[in-house]
């Protein structure tokens, strides 16, 4: 379960591209209005996606799978489909692209990132998939990628040259800046290392190199930049040199950065004179010697063996160095320790859950004081729906003596609790005054669920309901067609529901009416009522425009069996307002049943603001609306056929 903190939940169409800024400089909005419509256009359903055909197409009957999951909005499925479409016909690159979109759908952005790499190597010819990887690649913190893609389009495509100079011009800039700062102090070990980044982002690998190197002479227990020098070293083709580095960087550093190392090293094992050179950089490397040692034995070298041996004594060995010694010292966060939190919190921030999971137990093993690594625990369990676990996370950020944290973690407690309760209560209420009825109508609910039972898709459940109003003018008036507005009556039922598919949720239960002020045409004062019914929700926003449904089909045994159906529809955008959320919006609103009568069979339509103050609770918001309505059946009807209405609202719910 997502935990929301507004009105409902908003499913995207698709993932806004981010400012790309850099060293202040920003993006015109043109150029991401360009890159959204872009990813719009190529969104699978828009119109321009590659359509199956049956005729000696091996893959037909995948993408027909994935496309009917598209259309139901079931994105798992469709991923799973275009996964065995790909397998059928690998070198088709409008399947990586469908595949890439889906993806995007549900926030994987780094796998939609290899299939848009996969379709660009397959159509080196279609420029809106290389916009896209690009713009991608750089939302995800892969600048160096982005900026070779917009290079290499620039020539022939404004928004990819407008992109490319935003994020070269300030690499050129600030290259500039610190070649003159390292020149004025050549021991500024920070002004090296900058340089070498910005180098390196800007593919100048060689420069790069240089100032990692001489950021490392300055600085050798950072062994990270043995990683970086090796990255470079090996880009510019100094390809012994660079395994040199990576090989000291594997030994002896920190678990990141080492296992990194490894990746970039051959799948062999290194041979003598790479350990012998991997020393000359790295010479306080005890790890690394004592390898080269056992080597040695293992070789049957052993007077080799035994000098390497002798310069790992205590005596033989230079000074350690400052992180290493920083290290030991008491209530000192080990570099390990720091790192893994790093990593982990870096790894939640780009979507890689598996990788945060891992990094941040890391770090809290280390330190199982550090409250938030818990917290950050907590949200990752949340995002991979591990409730059970997210809640225990939480529980355990809550008693953090940092209020920042403690509040965080305890508002993320507590909405996600009651979904891992045996018994769950839910208790709305909304009030609505009209001005075309001139009456106050109250409506509101009490529901306890069973949230465990065998069958997991089920839940039981018991409720109190109550539908009234202040005055009965309506109901004397026009007999039992007051159902409609008010029914004047505490309903108590039995029932069961479903968990939510896809939007839809069914329903059914059984109970008894009791009337507050029975009418002539009323036989008694509580009679059996029997209703169920089918509702669906969904909800849309692109930055801040929103669209949202809710339709229901509701059975009435009560109502002669009659079964209405409700489609409430509305779009509009958020107002950017400081003080309120709000949200001004159109309403679309139909009512109709099977039996026809003349007041279950209107049209709504006209403007309405919804709005909530941050003081009050989050789940009460206010909302007015303004409708002109139009009765679609007039026979029996003792109203005109066009009526206007003013109607004032307030909802709220809470759960247990």
């Amino acid at each position: 379960m997502k935990i929301n903190i507004f009105l409902g939940e908003n499913i995207y169409a698709f993932r806004a591209l981010s400012d790309i800024t850099a060293e202040g400089v920003h993006v015109p909005r043109v150029l991401l209005a360009i890159a959204a419509t872009l990813a719009l256009s190529r969104i699978p359903g828009f119109g321009q996606t590659e359509a199956p055909h049956p005729a000696e197409d091996p893959a037909y009957t995948q993408l027909d799978q994935a496309f009917q999951a598209l259309h139901a909005k079931d994105y798992d499925m469709a991923v799973a489909a275009f996964e065995s479409a790909i397998a059928a016909a690998p070198d088709r690159p409008s399947i990586h692209k469908d595949l890439a979109y889906t993806l995007l759908k549900i926030g994987e952005n780094t796998r939609a990132g290899d299939h848009f790499a996969q379709a660009m190597k397959l159509d080196p010819s279609d420029t809106h998939v290389a916009l896209e990887y690009a713009f991608l690649c750089y939302e995800t913190g892969k600048a160096i990628d982005a900026r070779r893609v917009f290079d290499h389009l620039r020539a022939s495509d404004e928004t990819a040259k407008e992109a490319f100079e935003n994020i070269d011009r300030p690499l050129r800039d600030g290259i500039a800046r610190w070649k003159e700062a390292v020149q004025a102090n050549p021991n500024d070990y920070s002004g090296h290392e900058e340089l070498a980044r910005l180098a390196e982002q800007r593919d100048e690998n060689e420069l790069a190199a240089e100032h990692f190197e001489k950021a490392w002479r300055l600085r050798p227990d950072r062994r990270t930049l043995l990683l970086d020098l090796g990255r470079n070293w090996k880009a510019v083709g100094r390809i012994e040199d660079a395994h040199a580095a990576l090989l000291a960087a594997s030994r002896g550093a920190e678990p990141r950065v080492a296992e990194e190392a490894r990746e970039l090293l051959p799948d062999r094992y290194p041979y003598v004179y790479e350990f012998e050179k991997a020393l000359e950089l790295d010479p306080t490397n005890a790890e690394l010697r004592r390898e080269l040692a056992y080597l040695h034995v293992a070789m049957g070298n052993d007077a080799d063996a035994q000098r390497q041996f002798a310069m790992l004594r205590p005596q033989g060995l230079k000074e350690r160095a400052p992180a290493e010694s920083a290290s030991s010292q008491p209530g000192t966060a080990s570099p390990a320790k720091n790192d893994a939190k790093q990593m982990g919190i870096k790894s939640l921030e780009l979507g890689y859950m598996s990788d945060a999971v891992k990094y941040l137990l890391a770090a809290y093993e280390s330190d199982p004081s550090d409250f938030e690594v818990m917290l950050k625990l907590g949200w990752t369990n949340n995002i991979l729906k591990n409730d059970r676990e997210a809640s225990r996370w939480f529980d355990m950020a809550r008693q953090s003596p940092n209020a920042e944290i403690a509040t965080e973690a305890s508002q993320a407690y507590h909405n996600l609790r009651p979904e891992l309760e045996l018994f769950r209560t839910t208790v709305w209420t909304n009030p609505v005054y009209s001005t075309r009825w001139h009456d106050l109508f109250g409506y509101a609910q009490a529901k306890t669920e069973l949230r465990r039972s065998h069958l997991s898709w089920l839940h039981p459940y018991a409720s109190v309901r109550f539908v009234g109003d202040t005055h009965d003018a309506e109901r004397f008036a026009i007999g039992w067609a007051r159902q409609y507005l008010s029914e004047d009556a505490v309903i108590l039922a039995a029932g069961v529901s479903t968990l939510p598919w896809h939007g839809v949720t069914g329903w059914f239960e059984a109970g008894e009416s009791f009337h507050l002020r029975p009418a002539p045409l009323d036989v008694s004062t509580a009679i059996p009522d029997y209703r169920g019914g089918i509702s669906f929700t969904r909800g849309l926003a692109v930055r801040r425009w929103f669209a949202d449904t809710t339709d229901d089909m509701v059975y009435v045994h009560r109502f002669d069996n009659d079964t209405l159906f409700y489609s409430q529809n509305r779009f509009g955008h958020d107002l950017p307002f400081d003080k309120i959320m709000a949200q001004l919006y159109w309403n679309w609103n139909t009512t109709f049943d099977v039996k026809h009568e003349y007041w279950a069979n209107f049209f709504e339509t006209g403007p309405g603001l919804r709005f909530r103050f941050p003081q009050l609770p989050k789940s009460m918001a206010f909302s007015i609306n303004m409708l002109r309505g139009d009765y679609l059946i007039m026979a029996g009807n003792p109203h005109p056929q066009v009526f206007y209405d003013l109607r004032l609202g307030v909802w709220y719910a809470f759960t247990r």
